[in-house]
Parts: C-alpha cells; structure tokens; sequence
C-alpha cells in the first residue's frame, strides 16, 4: 500500500516538474451536454453545450452553443451542417474583455472495423466570425479526429480519440495549431443515455492543458413518437 501511494506521488510531481506556467499546473474541467434527435431516416438534429473551466468548475474560460443538422449517407458516412455561439475569456488570472464567436462548420463523419476494432473519422471544416476588441478576426480552421469506442460490457464502454485542429487563410500572428487527447470511461444508463468521465490534454500555443471531462450524452427518436401518434388517431 506504502509502495502505491509513494508511485502516486512521484507520478503527480513528475507531471507537475513539466508545468511551464501557472495555467498548466491547475486542472481544469471540461463539461459537455449533446443531445442527437432522430427526425427521419436520414436526417436528424444535434444540439450541443460545451463548457470550459481552467480549475475545476471554477474560473471561466469557454462555453459554445451549437445546433446541427445531419444527413445519413449510409451506415458509414454521415454529413453534418452546423452553427455555433461562443463566449471566450482568454484571462487566466485576470478579467479581461471576453471574444464573441459565430461559427459555421461542415463535417463528414466515417466508421469503419479495423481488425474487429471500431473506428471512427471525423473530418471538418469551420468558418469562425471572432468578435474581439479591436479589429474582428475570421478564420478558416481544419480539424481531423480519430477514435475507437470499445465495448466492455452491456453497461461499461471505453472510449478514445485524439483531434488535430490547424487554423489557415489568416494573419501569421493569428495561426495556431492544436492537438487534443481524450480518454473515458462510459456508463450506459439506458439504451439511449450515457455518461462519460475522463480525462481531455489539449496542447495549444506551448501549452499543455489538462482538463477532467463530464459528459452527458442521449439520443431521442422523434419517428416512434410519429407513429405513436398515428396509432393513437386510428
């Protein structure tokens, strides 16, 4: 027992040996709520609350609203159009003016088995309209996630995927290029519910963020209750 908190320990200080500013050496949180409704066969909509903290559930950093519309291609590709509001404070230890953000994103998903392992491919392409002080900033960026959700049991899943987003036709000072690792444990409390605790390593402009995920994540589809309805009125 001695023997395992001593590797604890010396885990928790190497990690905090590598903290380059005050921001690295706090761990953040990072919510997520995601709602998919199921309209027809092919089409459905998303909605999507995303919320940033740089400690944990405390000290504002991010929160995005984003409504999509999906179009099932076939039972491997899915194309996404969306629109997202986001209000960012970019101060870490000080309140400074926060930036207004209007997004518009295009994105293909694909899934495919790769030796009996699931994988999943997203690629998109957004359009981000920043509202800041001083001049109003646009910028084109390019993001591309890999993943696999694993299956452990009816109850438990496990997932992992890791995103790289790069920013393009903007000012060189603008540009950045970031990469964000997530890993979580999955709990299926119904068919069409989950919840997803983790961990999110977002590396972005020398830094490495370190952030616990919350997510809640459910479908709904509209189709029975259409039919429901229907049986109903016969």
């Amino acid at each position: 027992m001695k023997r395992n908190i001593t590797l604890i320990l010396l885990l928790f200080s190497l990690i905090s040996s590598f903290a380059q500013s005050p921001v690295e050496e706090k761990l953040g949180s990072w919510f997520t709520h995601f709602g998919n409704y199921k309209i027809s066969d092919k089409f459905s909509a998303s909605a999507l609350v995303q919320a940033w903290d740089y400690e944990l559930a405390d000290n504002f950093n991010f929160i995005l609203y984003n409504l999509s519309i999906n179009y099932t291609v076939s039972p491997r590709v899915t194309t996404t159009l969306a629109y997202g509001y986001a209000d960012i404070d970019s101060g870490f230890e000080t309140n400074g003016p926060h930036t207004f953000e209007n997004r518009l994103s295009e994105q293909i998903g694909y899934k495919h088995d790769l030796f009996k392992l699931p994988i999943d491919h997203r690629f998109r392409v957004e359009q981000r309209f920043l509202n800041k002080l001083g001049p109003n900033t646009f910028h084109n960026r390019l993001r591309y996630r890999l993943g696999s959700k694993v299956t452990l049991n009816n109850t438990l899943f496990f997932r992992v995927h890791n995103e790289y987003i790069t920013t393009i036709g903007t000012k060189k000072v603008d540009a950045f290029s970031e990469n964000r690792f997530y890993t979580a444990l999955g709990i299926n409390t119904s068919k069409a519910v989950n919840i997803q605790v983790g961990y999110l390593n977002r590396a972005i402009k020398g830094l490495s963020l370190h952030r616990l995920q919350l997510g809640l994540f459910y479908k709904v589809d509209l189709r029975k209750k259409k039919i429901d309805v229907l049986n109903n009125v016969n």
